[in-house]
């Protein structure tokens, strides 16, 4: 293998890797990231986490080891709602503020 020289990254390594779905990972590694350490600070079991939240135990255990493939932006979201937490989606022209995209800060 042959290393390029002069390669250029960005500030989103799974756009870099070449994932098409790199925003959406993205996002949703942001909010499981959230989650988790709300789960942990309580010391909660995947069982007392997937009744608090309402999801099936397997749902949460794909969240904590950060499988996200099958889990949905918005149910991550009504799991963070779910932990007394307050999720804010902001819509901008991107011309205003960055590239037009999607961004998660928890």
């Amino acid at each position: 293998m042959k290393r390029k020289d002069n390669l250029q990254g960005t500030e989103n390594v799974l756009v870099d890797l070449g994932f098409e779905d790199a925003e959406e990972l993205s996002a949703k590694t942001a909010l499981a990231l959230k989650l988790n350490a709300l789960l942990d600070r309580r010391g909660l079991s995947q069982m007392e986490a997937a009744t608090l939240t309402g999801m099936t135990q397997p749902k949460v255990s794909q969240i904590r080891r950060y499988k996200l493939q099958n889990i949905s932006l918005e149910r991550l979201m009504q799991a963070l709602v779910s932990l007394d937490q307050h999720v804010e989606i902001i819509v901008q022209p991107a011309y205003q503020t960055h590239a037009a995209g999607i961004t998660v800060a928890a």
